[in-house]
């Protein structure tokens, strides 16, 4: 096994020490006067998500992100750039596009206007009509900037904000070795969730709950905080690193199938030559990371010979401030995004997007009961109206937080809330609120 290198940006994520203690007020998961500063000190200062770059293969493909009151498109050009745009037309404002689409040229539904998709004005309505003169050739659409990192198609709306790789840092360099940029989106839903945006960041940045909300996780992953690694980074990001292994102090009645069984025989190891659990869980752990590195690339997964024993076998867990986690496997990665209601605070939207390292067959995420095929899903949007509404979606581990949603919010707007009493395990959470008031208090990092 190859020794653990830890960043040198990393932060102990369990030292309560590298917090100041800002209070965590309940009023942020309810105002409104919260959520306007959040979009005019936050929001419109980050880098978003508008999509996979694999969505935009061809010239005059396009994606449109909607984002609270704001909408942007991002277009495929000639020359193989992308370009990002606000999606209002340059006459008087109205929405060019509504969906994703391939064109090679957008025409404005109210007046006719047409613009290309490098944002130039093609023509318009009786130009000769216009008494500052012809707008052809004086009127372009207003840009955004644009990037890319990991297969995500990236843009901010601050033409001051660092760069890209740098607002990521250092989570390029530390998931160098994965290709994330190959991989296939299998899965692809959006659920409205009545509760806010929040109540994400703070579960995601902490594993404390998964023993009482997740009971299915820690006989395939051990989530204990004594073997876990807590790392904070500068730019506000954190990660948890939990081994890919049982934990040995949650364990499944004797009489009852163990789940990291199917794990082992799924890469040609026999659960029953280990004498005890210990030795299963143990060796057994060392033996899979054997077995990957073995079976890995024969079976499609090319990538495995660059990825290191840590990355062949455990459970990273990152949060991108403000709203994005993902668990990057070594066969797949599960991505969560949550934002903002576009006038309620109390309403949240939550993406799940399960991504897959493409071989033949199907993928199975870890710590699900489904395959899915291996091919690009199609977009599926519900509204969380109870577990009925997601019921198809129960094997997945957010079935359960998305329960526990409406409560939280219940709780957030009670007088008997109280200054949260939390854990070290649970540090990360008071991090992000104290990166989100920095933001709101004109302070964000890197700038």
């Amino acid at each position: 096994m190859t020794d653990i290198i830890t960043h040198p940006l990393a932060i102990d994520g369990k030292d309560p020490r590298n917090t100041r203690g800002d209070r965590i007020s309940q009023d942020r998961y309810y105002s409104r006067e919260w959520m306007q500063r959040e979009w005019d000190h936050m929001w419109t200062r980050v880098w978003h998500i508008a999509g996979r770059e694999n969505q935009l293969p061809d010239p005059g493909d396009y994606i449109v992100h909607d984002f609270m009151h704001e909408s942007v498109i991002i277009a495929r050009q000639a020359d193989g750039s992308l370009k990002g745009f606000y999606n209002a037309c340059g006459h008087r404002a109205q929405k060019l596009v509504h969906t994703n689409g391939s064109q090679d040229s957008w025409t404005c539904p109210y007046h006719g206007w047409e613009w290309s998709t490098d944002g130039s004005l093609l023509d318009a309505c009786d130009r000769d009509d216009f008494p500052q003169g012809d707008p052809v050739g004086k009127i372009r659409l207003i840009d955004v900037r644009v990037d890319t990192w990991g297969g995500f198609v990236w843009y901010t709306m601050d033409d001051k904000a660092p760069p890209l790789l740098k607002y990521l840092e250092p989570l390029p360099e530390v998931y160098k070795n994965f290709p994330f940029e190959t991989m296939v989106r299998v899965r692809w839903v959006r659920v409205e969730i009545p509760c806010n945006w929040k109540f994400s960041s703070d579960n995601f940045n902490e594993s404390y709950h998964t023993r009482t909300a997740h009971p299915q996780v820690p006989p395939i992953i051990d989530q204990d905080h004594f073997t876990s690694r807590f790392e904070m980074f500068p730019m506000g990001h954190a990660r948890i690193i939990q081994m890919g292994r049982p934990s040995l102090r949650d364990r499944v009645p004797e009489d009852q199938p163990h789940p990291f069984d199917d794990t082992l025989r799924a890469w040609e190891i026999d659960p029953a030559s280990y004498a005890t659990y210990e030795d299963k869980a143990m060796q057994g752990w060392l033996d899979l990371k054997a077995a990957k590195r073995r079976l890995g690339p024969q079976r499609g997964y090319r990538h495995f010979d660059q990825l290191t024993d840590e990355e062949l076998t455990e459970s990273p867990f990152g949060v991108l401030f403000p709203n994005i986690a993902f668990g990057a496997g070594a066969e797949g990665m599960s991505f969560f995004r949550w934002e903002p209601h576009r006038d309620d605070p109390e309403k949240c939207y939550f993406d799940l997007w399960e991504l897959a390292f493409p071989i033949d067959g199907q993928y199975r995420a870890r710590l699900t009961e489904f395959a899915v095929e291996m091919k690009e899903a199609d977009y599926d949007f519900r509204i969380y109206s109870g577990p009925e509404a997601v019921a198809d979606l129960h094997d997945q581990v957010v079935f359960q937080d998305w329960a526990l949603a409406p409560g939280q919010q219940a709780g957030w707007r009670s007088r008997g809330y109280q200054e949260p009493y939390l854990a070290a395990q649970e540090t990360r959470v008071r991090r992000f609120h104290e990166v989100l008031n920095d933001y709101l208090d004109g302070k964000p990092p890197g700038w």
